[in-house]
């Protein structure tokens, strides 16, 4: 079919554009003629595609019959013989059966404990945009839910008449919400996408008050959904088998904000100062007529005894310097580091922080420097084993991408499962993966772009260039260990709405596990700087082989209706 454009020309003149059709890629060509007879495609050479490039090697001939009457129920002039060119590759593009990722669903196994997975993990969930003067709001953190993440992090502080408690981003101008209506939210929208376990990180500003008024809205909300152990001290976690539809509270015990000596989990420049947690230790202190800390410690069960109880998950640092936070002790517990503190602990503490996180949990947030919610890239602390990457969920550049696409994984549910190297040990030395190493080659990626479509049906005809059609140009990117990240590039194609380029590329992985497949389409600007087209980020391990549709999204992360590319995925070992 065939669309007519028209465009402005020297504000006087228009210039007109007919789209003409796309012409099928020459590899298309040939790979067609290999199975089609006098340029048809017969059902039994159908089903012979399925098995051989598409890899389905338990397709039945039924399946290959019924994909061919739904294409001619949808074509009503498809000839009843076989699939023309044309027509087969307008079914590869618009079978929603067809996509890259196998449809797996939850398949990781579950019953392990939560140290061995990956969570789905947001900073600052509540906030609406910046980290200095946004809105607090339960909008995110329900868009959060319903995406998929299960780490939802909330500040607690008083109010300004200190007699109840709101969350917002201490130290800055952002404007709060009411806790309870954050835990409402949660409550109502946990379990929307996934019924795996939500984790609250709570970061805790307040006063003894405050915490027990904490005690019982968690309480009252939660109700049954709420997770509390029963043993007094945790030894292994958990699994997420065993917590589906739970709701866990993690933040640090009572007895840590009046320990002089704790370390409180600080992000840079963006906490106040300690007053609310020097004058929760005064307080304390004066009604036990004591600072004695083997007194505190025996007390803090009667001082704190309904919020000391929600906690499911003991967050906190020891005492000491960075190597002392690495030490495994019988038991486990949540550590959390900025992104400098882990950038700077892997050069040192590289094998001790995997060693660590093969029991424990380690959380690692965005420096204070990031007022614009911009991210750090999480393939450092997920190749060193932390299970918590929490990034913001109010941006849209690439770093979010890579971990929408990480989460892909395992259908979706918010968990997905470490890789084995990451939690073996032992041998020589006690010796743990190296991320910073290049092991061998273990695949071979070969991606190949045929050709794009859906642009003209999303946007304005002068959307990307007011004279003329777009010159599209597609990246792909390996994000993973440092060895395996690699990028490539299509050449542009000049004025055409439905570009083909029919190129092929090879991208070697070492570590395949961690690795996620990028793609962006953009359009070629002579100012330098490309026009957005459209991504998707892909984990590589639920790659399908084979000619697949890949629909694209916008910069938020939302699925376009139309825009989609056609590509070619083969996996072979190296």
């Amino acid at each position: 079919m065939a669309y007519k454009q028209h465009f402005k020309f020297c504000f006087c003149f228009k210039r007109m554009f007919r789209l003409r059709e796309a012409e099928p890629p020459e590899s298309m060509k040939i790979l067609f003629q290999q199975y089609s007879e006098n340029d048809i495609m017969t059902v039994d050479l159908l089903h012979r595609f399925l098995i051989e490039v598409q890899g389905e090697q338990n397709v039945s001939k039924d399946s290959a019959q019924a994909i061919f009457n739904s294409t001619h129920k949808i074509l009503k002039f498809l000839p009843r013989k076989g699939l023309t060119l044309d027509i087969f590759i307008r079914h590869l593009l618009s079978d929603d059966q067809n996509g890259p990722l196998r449809p797996l669903g939850v398949h990781h196994d579950m019953s392990a404990p939560l140290a061995h997975y990956f969570l789905y993990t947001s900073h600052n969930t509540y906030l609406t945009g910046n980290q200095l003067n946004s809105d607090s709001s339960t909008d995110p953190i329900i868009d959060a839910l319903k995406r998929g993440v299960r780490v939802i992090e909330l500040d607690l502080w008083p109010n300004s008449k200190k007699d109840d408690v709101e969350v917002r981003h201490g130290g800055t101008l952002t404007r709060p919400v009411e806790l309870i209506k954050c835990l409402r939210a949660i409550k109502e929208n946990a379990f929307w996408a996934t019924e795996y376990p939500v984790v609250i990180t709570f970061e805790d500003h307040l006063n003894q008050t405050l915490r027990a008024k904490v005690a019982k809205f968690v309480t009252r909300t939660f109700g049954d959904l709420l997770y509390r152990n029963d043993a007094e001290n945790l030894e292994v976690f958990p699994s997420p088998e065993s917590l589906k539809r739970r709701i866990l509270i993690s933040t640090k015990p009572p007895k840590e904000y009046l320990d002089d000596d704790s370390s409180m989990e600080r992000e840079d420049s963006q906490r106040q100062g300690s007053s609310d947690e020097e004058q929760t230790k005064n307080t304390y202190n004066k009604k036990l007529g004591a600072t004695d800390k083997v007194l505190l410690d025996e007390d803090e069960d009667q001082i704190f005894p309904e919020y000391r109880s929600l906690i499911a998950i003991h967050a906190g640092k020891p005492k000491g310097g960075i190597a002392d936070s690495f030490i495994d002790i019988n038991t486990v517990r949540r550590l959390s580091l900025s992104e400098q503190e882990l950038e700077n602990a892997v050069k040192t503490y590289g094998a001790a922080i995997i060693r660590f996180t093969q029991r424990n949990l380690l959380r690692v947030y965005p420096k204070g420097m990031r007022l614009d919610s911009s991210n750090y890239d999480p393939m450092l602390g997920w190749t060193h084993g932390a299970q918590m990457v929490a990034l913001n969920m109010q941006g849209h550049a690439k770093f979010l991408w890579i971990m929408k696409g990480m989460f892909r994984a395992n259908g979706g549910c918010g968990y997905v499962k470490k890789p084995d190297f990451l939690l073996r040990g032992g041998g020589p030395n006690n010796r743990v993966f190296d991320p910073s190493a290049r092991p061998p080659v273990q695949k071979i990626l070969r991606v190949t772009v045929y050709m794009g479509e859906g642009w003209v049906r999303e946007f304005r005809h002068t959307h990307f260039d007011r004279f003329s059609p777009p010159d599209f140009f597609v990246k792909v990117a390996i994000a993973g260990v440092p060895a395996d990240v690699d990028r490539k590039q299509t050449k542009a194609i000049e004025d055409e709405w439905v570009p083909v380029w029919d190129e092929s590329f090879d991208f070697s992985l070492r570590v395949p596990e961690l690795a996620v497949l990028r793609i962006e389409a953009l359009e070629y600007d002579t100012t330098g700087v490309p026009d957005f087209g459209g991504q998707t980020c892909l984990p590589i391990s639920e790659l399908r082989n084979g000619i697949r549709v890949v629909p694209l999204n916008d910069k938020k992360g939302n699925q376009y209706k139309h825009v989609r590319l056609l590509m070619r995925f083969e996996m072979r070992s190296a």
